[in-house]
């Protein structure tokens, strides 16, 4: 018996690569963003001021900015949430402000206000668990995360 007249065809094909803002492979140094002025050096992205000859790229952060494609979703429900509105929402800006000053390409991407939510989009996963936890942290409340696949991706909820 033949196995490729016989095989299955319908399996899934895992991919190579999931996150197509990763690099295929590794900066050259020393490279700058030519949105943000974040720069590569010794492979991480950083604040640091630039030498006089760089290479020019857009980082993943701006990518994802620019396509709307966000890794991260912070989804707050409830009445504490109304009514403490502008004081989270300040506490959410400096979680950011922190992990930011870190790691340049963990930013928030939007913070859309719903009818019975907020939802806050942000470019990496590390940030919106962040988020969450300071939220939970700060105020308490029912917190959970999902991860998508591979860890590439991470929805957070928070209600009070």
């Amino acid at each position: 018996m033949d196995k490729g007249r016989f095989s299955r065809r319908d399996r899934l094909v895992k991919e190579k690569r999931h996150d197509t803002y990763e690099p295929l492979g590794k900066w050259p140094e020393p490279t700058v963003c030519k949105e943000c002025g974040s720069l590569f050096h010794n492979g991480r992205w950083s604040w640091r001021q630039p030498p006089k000859q760089v290479h020019k790229v857009v980082c993943p952060a701006c990518r994802r900015i620019a396509d709307n494609c966000p890794a991260g979703y912070v989804e707050i429900r409830g009445s504490f949430f109304k009514e403490h509105r502008e004081e989270l929402l300040n506490l959410i800006r400096a979680e950011e402000k922190l992990e930011k000053e870190e790691h340049p390409t963990e930013r928030i991407i939007s913070i859309i206000h719903e009818e019975d939510h907020t939802l806050v989009t942000t470019t990496g996963v590390h940030i919106a668990r962040r988020i969450g936890k300071a939220l939970s942290r700060a105020c308490h409340g029912d917190l959970s995360m999902q991860y998508g696949d591979d860890e590439k991706s991470i929805r957070v909820y928070w209600s009070r």
